[in-house]
């Protein structure tokens, strides 16, 4: 028998794996190669404890410790053949066939969005499906993002170590060709159209033309349509008791979001973002001209307008202990200050003499400490 990604499975064998873990709840399997129909399974997991709660249909994804789609201890329940139900999936649209994919909205990349990509790649090769042009769609104000487009990669990179030494690729859709679509035309193009194997959504995941799809809705669909559905839940901010944020948000349970982050750099917490990201947070500024760099005995200053930034700055204000980046060399410590229009950074000339300045244009990058009061 083959599973999703092709490795053959040992019905026997995975007969007892399930028997010692005693925590699956699935009525039916199907297990069929990508271009037909994918391993169907439903998992919650708890990302907030050491006790995953269950719920009839799922089954624990912390028990997906295997890395490969073969190695999933599969409960030995009947299976069925859905050979006709698929078309193969598009050529075009093929990079992400057989994977996994992780569904949300992963504007800040926060360590919530690195949780589905873990998830994901317990079961198999992991992508973040991300949809293009939804606030021109939507008629929403522009906004910078949190994470510059020139630096996602390099975010996803980090998150290797974490997914089994497999850095999770982003594949991207614009948003246009999916946003009429029902819960059930949008689930039929990624099993169709994209053939993924897999899909890994938190707990208050809503899809489909005017978010009528729901967790639920999405497991049963996938069942539908051979793919498996891994629900878990939301990754939870430790400091929302102490935060009087998002109080008029419905959706906001507590948990960590790209509106908290957004928030928390609004505030300046430098501290606080960090646990948000998992990470830093880094901005991004494309400086073009160096005659705005001075020099004095023992420090340099330089100043950039905000039109430079490629992404989120956080609060105006004074911030010591930052770490500037030039592409691959050393980081270079900093006090950074932002005003109204620009962004002025000091460092020490020892420290900041051996880098080549001499290009045009160079993108800077900017890591930054606490805020003074």
């Amino acid at each position: 028998m083959l599973a999703c990604g092709g490795s053959r499975i040992s019905h026997q064998n995975l007969g007892s794996r399930f028997c010692s873990t005693g925590i699956f709840h699935l009525s039916s399997f199907t297990v069929k190669p990508p271009s037909s129909a994918a391993a169907t399974v439903a998992a919650i997991v708890d990302n907030n404890s050491h006790n995953p709660r269950f719920h009839p249909r799922f089954v624990s994804s912390s028990s997906l410790q295997s890395k490969s789609a073969g190695d999933i201890p599969f409960p030995p329940v009947s299976f069925s053949q859905r050979e006709d139900e698929h078309e193969k999936p598009s050529e075009a649209l093929s990079s992400v066939a057989g994977g996994i994919v992780a569904l949300g909205k992963f504007d800040a990349l926060h360590i919530g969005h690195r949780e589905l990509a873990i998830q994901a790649s317990k079961v198999g090769t992991p992508y973040l499906l991300s949809f293009v042009g939804m606030a021109e769609v939507l008629g929403w104000d522009p906004r910078p993002p949190v994470v510059a487009q020139c630096d996602r990669e390099r975010v996803l990179s980090s998150w290797a170590p974490y997914c089994g030494n497999v850095a999770p690729k982003e594949f991207q859709v614009q948003f246009m060709s999916v946003r009429h679509l029902s819960p059930r035309q949008f689930v039929e193009k990624l099993a169709r159209e994209l053939g993924v194997c897999g899909v890994v959504a938190g707990e208050n995941y809503r899809f489909g033309y005017k978010a009528a799809g729901d967790a639920s809705e999405l497991v049963r669909l996938c069942d539908e349509f051979g793919m498996g559905a891994y629900i878990i839940n939301s990754v939870m901010d430790r400091h929302q008791d102490a935060r009087n944020m998002n109080r008029l948000d419905l959706k906001d349970r507590g948990q960590v979001s790209s509106t908290r982050v957004r928030q928390a750099l609004a505030e300046g917490d430098m501290k606080y973002v960090s646990e948000l990201l998992g990470r830093p947070h880094r901005l991004l500024l494309t400086i073009k001209d160096w005659e705005s760099l001075t020099s004095t005995s023992s420090t340099q200053r330089m100043s950039a307008p905000k039109s430079s930034l490629l992404n989120l700055p956080p609060k105006d204000g004074f911030y010591e202990n930052c770490s500037l980046l030039f592409g691959e060399q050393n980081a270079v410590t900093c006090r950074v200050s932002i005003d109204t229009s620009h962004i002025h950074l000091e460092m020490d000339r020892v420290d900041f003499c051996d880098n080549d300045y001499s290009q045009k244009s160079q993108v800077l990058g900017i890591e930054f400490g606490e805020l003074k009061s």
